[in-house]
């Protein structure tokens, strides 16, 4: 294994899944030469599973710079999400997006918003509830490590602003770099409305989207929606959905902060409805969804070392 861009936030955070696996070895440039093409390449053409932890441009140079055919790419940003060639990393879709894994060599993890969007959109596009010409509406609260080591610093260094003590709504262009890959693996005719909000806590997401009956097919109540979602993802092992609860608990958006996994809460009634996707953005959020597709494609059971 290697992971080209190592001391970013994603990269510390896959590090830490596999550094104990006794089944893999980890492949390590040195800090000073990590930046030298040259030695780049070497790395990026030795390991049979390469991570791409590094801002788009970056991973689109790392990815001209493998010529060994057997290198498989996982990469954690957003350069190859929409790309030809590429399938996307979120295998509880179906059984054939989880069977494309296995068998490609280049595959892109979703983004930690777009895995929140995806999971609770696709699914009732796909079982024809959600028309695709939905206009649809989403707010996803996260954690400040969601932003990388900068707006780490910025939350946890002294004599900070006071107005980081308050939720911050951000992407107000309504253009997220994440809605393309949203837009395509759902289906949707259109993007959708997506506001982003962080928060004072490190780790965690809450993803939310808002749903009128009325323009739903057939209708269906909070109830039904609930229960064709706990149908969809019923065999899968990450991915839950919450039996329906007419008084629901409050939902704090770090709940499943250290694990892989995401659970889905349906709320509201005959008329409203609201789909939550809860999950640590580190983890099925981002880390441990590339681990989750590494596993994958060297046909080990997808569970390894993320429990």
């Amino acid at each position: 294994m290697y992971i080209d861009g190592q001391s970013g936030t994603t990269g510390l955070q896959i590090h830490g899944r596999i550094e104990a696996r006794e089944d893999l070895r980890l492949l390590r440039i040195s800090d000073e030469r990590r930046h030298e093409v040259k030695e780049r390449r070497k790395f990026l053409n030795d390991a049979d599973i390469v991570f791409l932890c590094l801002p788009d441009e970056g991973a689109r140079q790392a990815v001209s710079l493998v010529e060994n055919p057997d290198v498989c790419i996982i990469d954690a940003s957003t350069a190859h999400r929409t790309a030809n060639g590429w399938v996307y990393g979120f295998p509880e879709l179906s059984l054939g997006q989880r069977r494309a894994i296995a068998s490609s060599r280049r595959i892109a993890s979703p983004g930690c918003h777009a895995t929140g969007l995806v999971s609770v959109a696709a699914p009732l596009v796909r079982m024809g509830i959600l028309p695709t010409d939905y206009p649809l509406c989403c707010f996803s609260l996260t954690g400040y490590s969601g932003g990388g080591k900068r707006m780490i610093a910025r939350y946890e260094e002294d004599g900070r602003d006071d107005a980081l003590d308050a939720p911050g709504l951000y992407g107000l262009d309504l253009a997220h770099k994440h809605l393309p890959e949203v837009q395509r693996v759902c289906g949707l005719d259109q993007p959708s409305v997506l506001v982003p909000v962080v928060d004072d806590y490190r780790q965690g997401m809450a993803t939310t989207i808002m749903l009128h009956s009325r323009l739903l097919k057939g209708a269906p109540s909070a109830r039904e929606v609930c229960e064709e979602l706990r149908g969809y993802y019923a065999d899968q092992y990450f991915v839950s959905v919450m039996p329906f609860d007419p008084t629901p608990p409050t939902i704090h958006a770090n709940e499943l902060v250290g694990t892989n996994r995401l659970r889905i809460t349906v709320c509201g009634n005959a008329e409203r409805i609201s789909v939550t996707a809860l999950f640590d953005n580190l983890g099925k959020g981002a880390a441990g969804a590339a681990v989750q597709n590494m596993n994958i494609a060297l046909g080990l059971d997808e569970t390894t070392g993320l429990e």
